[in-house]
C-alpha cells in the first residue's frame, strides 16, 4: 500500500500505523492539484438490468512513482463502490493504463479474485473491466429506489433471520402483540427444507396471535434481490443444486403457502437485515438519511436515503477499505487487507486483544469479546484501550463513509456496541469528528429501548404495502 504524508490529530493507541482513507485521499487530492498533467477519470459501474452508478475524479499522470499512488487511489475506490453499490461491469474512460491495471487486479488469479467471483454469485456475471474511448461513451446514472417500509396498517408478521436464531413478531397497526426468538443451527444443515420449514414454523406461531394475516415482511443476513437470496451465510451448508431447487425460491414458496392459508393475496417482502435496521432507526428518529452500522460477528450496514427510501445497493461494508496501512488486518474470507470487518466487529476486538496484553489463544471470537466486556466492566485499562482504538478508527471511517453516503444520523448497534465499551467508541468517534471534520454534522446515536426490543420486527413487518 503506497503511503502519503499525512498527520492525523488522533492516533489509535493500539494501532498507531493506522492510515485513515479519508486523510490519505485528502493528501492525494492535494498532490493532484499541484501536479501538471493530472487528468480526469470517469467510471460507470453497471448491472445486467441497466442499473448504472457513475464516479468521476482527477488522477495523477500514470507514470513513475505515481503509478503506485494511482493504484491505491483508484483500486480502493473501485473496491468501495463495488461493495457499497454493486455491479458486474466497470467501464473506465480517461486512462487506458489505469483500466488495464484494474483488469489485472480484478480477475481470476488476481489479487481481488474474491471480489471478481462474488459478483457472479449476486448478478450472474464475473466482475469485468471495460475500456471506453471517452466519458461521453459511458451510460448515464440510472438507479431505482425501493419504496418499502413505514406501512403499519393491518395485521402483519415481521421476522428476522440470523445465524444463531430466528425471530418473529405479530404486529397490529404498528404495535407488537407477540414476539418470539427461536434458536436454530444453520451452519451444518444440508437439508434445504430446514430453513424453509423453520421460517414457516415461526410465522405460524406468530399468526396464532392475530385474527388474520394481511402482510409478511422479513429481514435476513446476506444479499437479497427481488426476494431471492443470492449469497448468504444462512445457507452455507446447502449444496448448489439444492439451493437452486429449494432455497432460491424459498420466500416465494412461503408466500404461496400463506396466500392459500388466508384465501387472499398476502404481500411478502424480504430484504437485507442491515436495511431493515436502518429503516427501524429512521422510523424511531422520525428522520431520514440514516446509515446503520452493526458491529457484531461481522460488520453489517444498511442505508435509508434522504427521501426515506431503501436503495438497491449491496451496502456490504464488511468488505470496504477502512485502513490503508501497509500491514493492516487481513480478512480471512476475502483475503484483502484493511477492510471493515477486521476493524468494526468482534474480529476487531480479537485483532487488538494481544496488543492490549491479553492472551486468549484459540478462544472463539465471541468468547474473547465477552472476556473484554467483563474486563471493561471491572475498569481494566487494557480493555479501555481496545475500545478507544476502535473509536478513533471509527471516527475517521465515519468521515470517509460520508464522502459516499449522505448521512444525518449514524445508528450504532451490535454486540461490540453494548456496555461501557460501546460508549467509549461513541465518545472517541465524536471527538475525532469534531476535531478533524467540524464541517460534518452527523448524529451518532444508539437505538432506544423500544427500538432495541421491537424496532426490527416492526420495521420488517412494515415492508409490504397492502393491495
Amino acid at each position: 500500500m503506497q503511503l502519503m504524508n499525512i498527520t492525523p490529530k488522533y492516533i489509535p493507541v493500539l494501532d498507531p500505523e493506522f492510515v485513515a482513507p479519508v486523510l490519505w485521499t485528502r493528501a492525494y487530492q492535494e498532490k493532484v492539484a499541484a501536479t501538471p498533467g493530472a487528468h480526469r477519470l470517469d467510471m460507470a459501474m453497471t448491472r445486467l438490468d441497466g442499473t448504472c452508478f457513475r464516479w468521476s475524479g482527477t488522477v495523477l499522470p500514470h507514470e513513475g512513482e505515481n503509478v503506485a499512488l494511482n493504484r491505491t487511489y483508484v483500486e480502493r475506490i473501485v473496491k468501495f463502490l463495488l461493495w457499497m453499490k454493486g455491479g458486474c461491469t466497470l467501464m473506465v474512460a480517461g486512462d487506458d493504463a489505469i483500466a488495464d491495471m484494474l483488469s489485472d487486479i480484478y480477475r481470476e488469479g488476481g489479487s481481488r479474485e474474491f471480489d471478481w467471483d462474488y459478483e457472479n454469485s449476486v448478478y450472474g456475471q464475473h466482475f469485468t473491466i471495460v475500456k471506453v474511448a471517452s466519458a461521453a461513451d459511458l451510460p448515464e446514472e440510472k438507479s431505482s429506489s425501493v419504496s418499502l417500509g413505514r406501512n403499519l396498517d393491518g395485521y402483519r408478521i415481521g421476522f428476522d433471520l440470523g445465524g444463531s436464531d430466528r425471530k418473529a413478531a405479530a404486529v397490529v397497526n404498528g404495535e407488537v402483540v407477540f414476539s418470539e426468538e427461536i434458536v436454530w443451527d444453520l451452519y451444518h444443515q444440508t437439508d434445504p427444507n430446514y430453513q424453509l420449514e423453520g421460517v414457516d414454523d415461526s410465522l405460524i406461531r406468530a399468526a396464532k396471535h392475530l385474527p388474520q394475516v394481511d402482510a409478511i415482511g422479513g429481514s435476513a443476513a446476506g444479499v437479497y434481490v427481488n426476494n431471492e437470496p443470492k449469497v448468504a451465510s444462512l445457507f452455507r451448508g446447502i449444496a448448489k443444486d439444492d439451493f437452486e431447487r429449494v432455497t432460491r425460491r424459498m420466500f416465494f414458496t412461503l408466500k404461496d403457502r400463506w396466500c392459500e392459508r388466508m384465501g387472499k393475496d398476502v404481500p411478502f417482502e424480504v430484504v437485507n437485515d442491515g436495511e431493515v435496521t436502518a429503516l427501524a432507526g429512521a422510523m424511531a428518529l422520525n428522520d431520514d438519511a440514516v446509515l446503520g452500522i452493526a458491529m457484531g460477528t461481522s460488520l453489517a450496514a444498511g442505508y435509508v436515503d434522504p427521501e426515506g427510501h431503501i436503495m438497491p445497493w449491496l451496502n456490504e461494508l464488511a468488505f470496504v477499505p477502512v485502513d490503508y496501512q501497509a500491514d493492516g488486518g487481513v480478512d480471512e474470507w476475502s483475503g484483502d487487507m484493511g477492510v471493515g470487518a477486521m476493524y468494526f466487529s468482534q474480529q476487531a476486538v480479537a485483532r487488538l486483544a494481544p496488543r492490549a496484553g491479553y492472551e486468549f489463544g484459540d478462544m472463539p471470537f465471541p468468547e474473547q469479546l465477552k472476556k473484554v466486556q467483563a474486563a471493561m466492566a471491572e475498569g481494566d485499562e487494557r480493555a479501555r484501550k481496545i475500545y478507544e482504538t476502535i473509536g478513533v478508527e471509527f471516527g475517521y471511517t465515519i468521515a470517509y463513509f460520508a464522502t459516499f453516503y449522505e448521512v444525518r444520523h449514524l445508528l450504532f448497534l451490535g454486540r461490540v456496541a453494548s456496555g461501557e465499551g460501546g460508549q467509549i467508541i461513541i465518545d472517541k468517534a465524536n471527538e475525532v469528528l469534531a476535531g478533524e471534520f467540524p464541517e460534518l454534522h452527523i448524529n451518532l446515536c444508539v437505538p432506544d429501548e423500544k427500538t432495541k426490543r421491537h424496532g426490527q420486527a416492526v420495521a420488517a413487518a412494515s415492508l409490504p404495502k397492502l393491495g
